[in-house]
């Protein structure tokens, strides 16, 4: 028999150092802990838990998809998340233990989709919400771990339940409201069976988007996608009054919360914050923000909150000024590109949608954001000297900024006929290399005040996806989704070798001896190739699922990174071609991935929008 150990046997975890990212697309993700020291938030298929004034992290991991809902229980001593997942599975609901960072137990009955999730005032229950494939209504015993009784949530002519909260005061009842359906639920424990009893609204239709109760149990209140808001009596079940009836809420009620001291801080789809009163719900204090609001939490008893935005935004918002802070903040769409300055390691840029974002690498601070409205960047690099970050735009521009304050420093029109794809500088800051949609490669001049086209190399049939540069700056090799990469040369401005694969190439490296390149794309394997010949030297399997989608390699060449659609960071050995150590933590694809010069952090972003920052696990 053969007894040859595993290869997985020997992969080490890579440690993950940091998490830029906040999906501010669940509905009450953002979450402020008891404890008033941290805020809890959601993040692909991990909760975050981050300290709001040191920043410190911790990551609780166990879910296989994404986290779609969470809730903390009032003593703060446990966590509830829950996901989706493929049509017809069960989604998983995960206790987790607060204190020690840890999962208690996994319950699973629902199908598809956790829609929403409340925990009982005193810690005794917590209730869950299935989505629309599903449409049932869970209590569980967080004592036992298991589930007490479940119910259809809604009725049989009306849609579904979408939000669910829990009374202040009783541990057996609590609300649920959605499409045409508001029922407060009492719960039988003797008989194990919950009991609903439908809200009267008389001619009133309405889709419920979010729900908040008082502290007393006196009324809930439900913000509907019509921008007004309904005022509920759960003893006996009918509205009570229903307002603002000129000016309603643009985009829906998204996010409400009752306060202590009376009134109902209320957030829309249109990012306006609104604090008001019952009945006419007019503003007494209003901000606007940036992203449709999705999540108010109070910090103590509500004299500071936070809120959480679409565009993965999160404020601090002080009750008596009203004024909001930015204390954290990432890209809400997927990230294209990632790139370390020449020589350090303590920022670096990374671009998305509409904008370019720069980084302090070791706090996570967005030092500068330049945005230009309506296009993508698809790429981006740091002159040599620092002076300037290039970028690639799907406008068919090269838009060249100031690094510090983000001024427009130049613009080339008309680069690429179908949108800038990728791009390059070179080490004497004398060159841009760039590469289009239509497949053209061309070399830019760029003087003092000037920037002329040097050459258009036209052998590409597809986009260009990748480009290094060699170091002195003779030669250069590009990817294309072609299914080719091919090696310039830069001093007589053509072509001096093609490498041909069956697959469409996303990434290249040059090996730092310049001898050898490594590419990967589609075909999910990793190739070694000769420069002098275009030969292939070896194939690696680089992943089991889904394409490779970047790579990057350490200045002494021992190692390489990659990452795509299996959502895994790999650290390979170049010389033995295997993987050492794997990092677990994105949930989208991996677009790219860099190793800090100085080989302190490896850097990885992906398409929901994350910047995960990992620890370098070999001491350089």
């Amino acid at each position: 028999m053969d007894n040859k150990i595993s290869p997985e046997a020997q992969v080490a975890e890579l440690e993950l150092d940091a998490v830029i990212g906040f999906n501010g697309h669940v509905p009450t993700g953002l979450k402020c802990h008891p404890d008033q020291e941290h805020m809890i938030y959601p993040l692909g298929c991990t909760v975050l838990i981050q300290a709001i004034n040191t920043k410190e992290q911790n990551f609780l991991q166990g879910h296989g998809n994404n986290v779609s809902c969470l809730a903390i229980s009032r003593s703060g001593e446990y966590i509830a998340s829950g996901q989706v997942t493929f049509m017809g599975f069960k989604a998983d609901i995960i206790l987790w233990d607060y204190k020690n960072r840890e999962l208690l137990a996994r319950l699973s009955l629902h199908k598809g989709k956790i829609e929403a999730l409340a925990f009982s005032p005193n810690d005794l229950y917590l209730v869950s919400l299935g989505g629309p494939d599903d449409g049932s209504v869970v209590v569980w015993s967080i004592a036992k771990r298991d589930a007490i009784c479940g119910s259809p949530a809604a009725g049989l002519n009306v849609g579904n339940a979408t939000n669910v909260i829990f009374s202040r005061c009783r541990d057996e009842m609590f609300m649920t409201a959605g499409n045409g359906t508001i029922r407060v639920w009492e719960l039988d424990l003797p008989n194990r069976k919950i009991w609903p009893t439908e809200c009267q609204t008389g001619q009133l239709k309405r889709i419920v988007m979010s729900i908040g109760v008082d502290n007393d149990d006196s009324f809930f209140y439900l913000g509907t996608t019509t921008g007004d808001i309904l005022k509920m009596n759960p003893r006996t079940k009918l509205l009570t009054d229903v307002g603002p009836a000129k000016d309603k809420f643009s985009l829906g009620v998204s996010a409400i919360r009752c306060l202590k001291m009376g009134g109902l801080l209320v957030g829309s789809g249109a990012g306006l914050l609104v604090f008001c009163k019952s009945p006419g719900y007019k503003p007494i204090k209003k901000i606007q923000l940036q992203g449709g609001i999705t999540s108010i939490t109070l910090r103590g008893e509500g004299h500071q909150f936070l809120v959480g935005t679409e565009e993965s935004h999160i404020y601090r918002v002080s009750f008596t000024d009203f004024k909001e802070t930015l204390i954290a903040t990432c890209h809400f769409d997927a990230v294209e590109d990632i790139v370390f300055p020449f020589g350090t390691a303590e920022l670096f840029a990374t671009c998305a949608k509409k904008d370019i974002r720069v980084w302090h690498t070791s706090s996570n601070r967005e030092l500068l954001r330049i945005t230009v409205p309506n296009m993508t960047c698809h790429g981006i690099d740091f002159m040599r000297d620092g002076k300037s970050i290039i970028s690639a735009w799907n406008d068919g521009k090269i838009r060249a900024f100031a690094p510090e304050t983000g001024r427009l420093m130049y613009v080339i029109n008309n680069a690429h006929r179908i949108g800038v794809t990728a791009i390059a500088t070179t080490s004497d800051c004398k060159r841009v290399i760039s590469g289009g949609g239509e497949g053209e490669v061309r070399v830019w001049q760029i003087g003092c005040q000037t920037q002329k086209l040097e050459e258009a190399l036209k052998e590409h049939k597809s986009s260009v996806s990748c480009i290094r540069v060699k170091r002195n700056n003779e030669e250069c090799v590009t990817a294309s989704t072609d299914g080719t990469c091919i090696i310039w040369d830069l001093v007589r401005l053509r072509r001096n070798q093609m490498i041909l694969a069956n697959t469409l190439f996303q990434c290249v490296c040059y090996h730092p001896e310049e001898f050898q390149i490594i590419t990967s794309g589609t075909d999910r394997k990793i190739a070694y190739w000769e420069v002098f010949d275009g030969t292939v030297i070896r194939e690696l399997e680089g992943s089991l699922s889904g394409s490779i989608n970047g790579m990057d390699i350490t200045q002494e060449g021992v190692h390489f990174v990659t990452g795509g659609n299996d959502h895994l960071v790999k650290v390979w050995d170049y010389n033995e071609g295997e993987v050492t150590h794997v990092g677990v933590g994105h949930s989208g694809n991996i677009t790219r991935i860099r190793i800090s010069p100085g080989n302190q952090y490896i850097v990885s972003v992906s398409a929901d929008g994350a910047i995960l920052r990992w620890k370098y696990p070999y001491t350089s």
